[in-house]
């Protein structure tokens, strides 16, 4: 098995990078357009959602993150920063993963950031792994229904959404997101 894992890191890498649409390739513009209606789709299709929104500071947006695995697995998508209506910077979210896996799949997602301390976090560590720094809190359907603005104590408020595709597990866990430097 051990001499198979560089052939699935090769396969993932593949089809990660014949799926996804990189931000500078297709233009600013593509990117912005996409987080817009997906912020707007979540939020039209999510209670819970829609209130965050509105307490929140700002809004990490990754429209599509295509997913891959086979024992090894991995996730990219670009995305922005929004704060208010403005975009305040370009980002990626990179997950890597071993385990009983195999599928691909994609999806979106948003991460509400609700406080100023989040976002310096994400500004100043160059990189923000999930799990580690400002608290971040995965709402699903059955944790949404319980949510009220009253409840809101984290930093940050993850909604995953549009999946498409076969994967044994979805998770955010693990996931690096590192602001991508304009040329």
């Amino acid at each position: 098995m051990k001499h198979l894992r560089p052939l699935f890191l090769a396969l993932i890498v593949a089809v990660i990078t014949a799926t996804s649409t990189p931000a500078f390739a297709d233009g600013k513009e593509e990117l912005h357009r996409e987080s817009s209606v997906a912020l707007a789709k979540l939020i039209e299709a999510n209670p819970a959602a829609a209130e965050i929104s509105k307490k929140a500071k700002a809004a990490l947006i990754f429209p599509n993150i295509v997913k891959a695995g086979l024992v090894f697995g991995g996730a990219y998508g670009e995305g922005v920063l929004q704060k208010g209506s403005m975009i305040d910077g370009y980002y990626n979210s990179i997950t890597a993963s071993f385990g009983w896996q195999a599928g691909a799949q994609s999806y979106g997602y948003v991460v509400f950031l609700m406080n100023d301390e989040a976002i310096k976090y994400l500004k100043d560590t160059k990189g923000w792994e999930f799990g580690v720094g400002p608290t971040v809190a995965i709402i699903d359907e059955g944790a949404a229904k319980n949510l009220s603005t009253t409840s809101l104590q984290d930093d940050a408020y993850a909604f995953i959404f549009d999946q498409q595709g076969l994967m044994a597990s979805l998770s955010i866990e693990g996931t690096k997101i590192t602001e991508i430097k304009q040329p």
